[in-house]
């Protein structure tokens, strides 16, 4: 029944009413008849005080007053407009059945009012007549169409308020909508960063720390037997650290200024990459198809990346001495890439995080490709695929199957 609103609003209201209510009182004064006319201004004086905070409430004080007033066969005066302001506030802020009750409030009033005043004027001039009562009849339309429209002008202009104010909370809201939105894709953008950040740097450094540690291993091994052979293991280990060096140092400037360029290796590398993994005991046969000049640099950087990890695992995870065979097919439309490895004797796990594989999978996925890596009898196969213009969109989960 009651709103809240603030006390200022409450009494600014009272105040208002207690106002116009003691000049309604002045300006109608008629000696010691007007006690009846002081009551219903009184009444309608507190429906206009409670117009706000109670706009129901409000509404049934304002028919008392009505009441009151007929009952007393008193003349329509100012008071009677405070009605008005009743009903702007039903419209306003009342709910949907205090809307509907102002509506019919200001037609049944209206009615109610031309047949009082008819009424009224067919009594005090006598029956009888036909003209004095075609007179009535006259007048109470007259006086139907003036109330209805001091009524129902009031309460539209307060369903325009209403609608209006509707409207601007819905702009409100949508703006509130807009901004989380925009945080949300800010911080789904900052994600995807962080991840391809990571996913760069386990391809530069996982890669090179593989061949070091697989050098100084045989280099600890050769010292004493073949020290040229452990000369050669250090070399390599020497080239190998200050390659991924300068490529961590690309990258570390790709981030810390727009300007920069992180390294971005393509198709052609693979054939160092190739040489890299058989220096370091790796046997490796590439086998190519197709025409792959006009993939562009997004989907030659994956292929790079995507093959390079695969020799890293071949390495890390495969039977020593076996060969890695790895077939690259580039088609018009798509990319394969098929690397089979086999397996180590023992088929335990070897050294490493899941990483690699979570970065195959990631690239393959962000180009709009799929992936698959798993054992294959005694081997070990992944096999990608992607098209050879990388599509965008956000990037498919649980893609990949593993089981190694």
């Amino acid at each position: 029944m009651f709103r809240p609103v603030l006390r200022t609003q409450l009494v600014v209201d009272i105040g208002t009413a207690l106002l116009l209510g003691a000049l309604v009182a002045i300006v109608s004064a008629q000696g010691i008849d007007a006690l009846t006319g002081l009551v219903t201004t009184g009444i309608l004086a507190l429906s206009l005080a409670l117009r706000r905070v109670a706009p129901g409430l409000a509404l049934g004080i304002a028919w008392v007053g009505a009441v009151v007033q007929m009952a007393t066969m008193q003349n329509a005066g100012l008071a009677d407009l405070f009605i008005s302001g009743v009903l702007y506030t039903t419209s306003v802020y009342g709910t949907r059945r205090i809307r509907i009750a102002g509506l019919v409030s200001a037609f049944v009033g209206s009615v109610v009012a031309g047949t009082y005043m008819g009424v009224r004027i067919y009594g005090v001039q006598g029956i009888g007549g036909r003209e004095t009562l075609n007179g009535a009849v006259q007048y109470g339309a007259m006086l139907f169409v003036v109330v209805l429209a001091v009524l129902l002008l009031p309460w539209l202009a307060g369903l325009a308020v209403r609608a209006r104010r509707s409207a601007r909370m819905s702009r409100e809201a949508q703006l509130l909508a807009e901004r989380d939105a925009a945080r949300a894709d800010r911080n789904v953008a900052i994600e995807q960063e962080r991840v391809r950040i990571a996913r760069d740097m386990h391809d530069i450094v996982a890669h090179s720390l593989a061949v070091v540690i697989a050098q100084a291993d045989g280099a600890r091994y050769a010292l004493r037997a073949d020290p040229a052979v452990a000369d050669e293991a250090l070399d390599t280990i020497g080239a190998t650290a200050r390659r991924a060096l300068g490529d961590v140092r690309e990258l570390l400037g790709a981030l810390r200024h727009e300007q920069g360029t992180a390294p971005t290796p393509d198709i052609d590398d693979i054939e160092r990459l190739v040489g890299q993994m058989r220096d370091v005991g790796l046997e490796v046969e590439v086998e190519r198809a197709g025409d792959s000049s006009t993939l562009p640099t997004t989907t030659q950087l994956a292929v790079y990346r995507i093959v390079q990890e695969s020799l890293t695992n071949a390495y890390k995870h495969g039977a020593p001495g076996s060969t890695v065979r790895a077939r690259l097919t580039y088609r018009p439309d798509t990319v394969e890439i098929d690397v089979v490895n086999r397996r180590a004797e023992d088929d335990r796990p070897g050294p490493g995080t899941g990483h690699g594989l979570v970065g195959m999978r990631e690239r393959a996925t962000m180009s709009g490709g799929s992936m698959t890596a798993g054992p294959r009898g005694e081997d070990f196969a992944v096999a990608v695929r992607m098209p050879a213009q990388p599509a965008t969109g956000q990037m498919p989960r649980n893609t990949i199957t593993t089981n190694r």
